[in-house]
This record gives C-alpha cells, structure tokens and sequence, in this order.
C-alpha cells in the first residue's frame, strides 16, 4: 500500500527565507506553499516540507538525496548555482567531492543553509 504512494520528504530549517532561497534558487525546486509550520516545495512529484524549527542540530548524515543519471553534470550545474560541495577525506574526486563506491556509484554531498547534509547520486 505505501510502496504505490507519494513520498514526501522532511527537513527541518530555522531559516525559512533562507531555505526557501536555496531550494527554490539553488536546486530548482518549485514554491507550493508557506504557512506557520513549512514551507512546501516540490522536487519533481515528490513534496519536500521544510519544517520551521526554534532549534535543532543537524544530523551527522545525509537526511535527503536525489537520485540522478549523471551526476557529474549536476554537480557541475549545482557549483554554477553557488552550492558547495563537501570535500570529505575518503573522497577521490578532490575538484567536485564526487565519491566512486567500490561497486561503482557516485555520491557528493552538500550542505543546505541549516546544516542539512544532502547529496545527489549515480547507480550503475
């Protein structure tokens, strides 16, 4: 029953104008709505919540990632737009923080205005 449904994702921000900056700048996403409690985005079918917190730590760890079929283009895309890569140590491509996995995908991460560890994606 889930498996068939829209999934919506959930991020938190204490910044809403900021956040809504950087997603719908940034990223691309579409504006949907604003009320006391989220801002609505949607990212292709897919409805992103971004939930107005007082405070919060990040999480340490990716909590949102797309999935995209060339992810050095979108990285490339993403830098023009001004998003920074992280450049983690174990991390082969030092210029775009992009990551091969050992069987082959890419991963690089980013961080939204709060914290947020976000990443983008290739599988064979």
């Amino acid at each position: 029953m889930l498996a068939a449904s829209k999934l919506i994702g959930f991020v938190p921000t204490r910044d809403a104008l900021k956040a809504r900056a950087f997603y719908e700048d940034k990223l691309g996403f579409h504006f949907v709505s604003d009320d006391p409690f989220a801002l609505v985005m949607k990212a292709g079918e897919t409805a992103i919540r971004i939930a107005k917190a007082k405070d919060f730590t990040p999480a340490p760890y990716t909590v949102m990632g797309w999935e995209v079929s060339d992810v050095e283009a979108v990285v490339k895309w993403l830098t023009q737009r001004g998003v920074a890569f992280e450049k983690y140590p174990f991390v082969q491509d030092r210029e775009l923080g992009i990551w091969t996995t050992p069987g082959g995908d890419k991963v690089a991460w980013f961080k939204d205005p709060d914290g947020n560890v976000l990443s983008v994606s290739q599988h064979k």
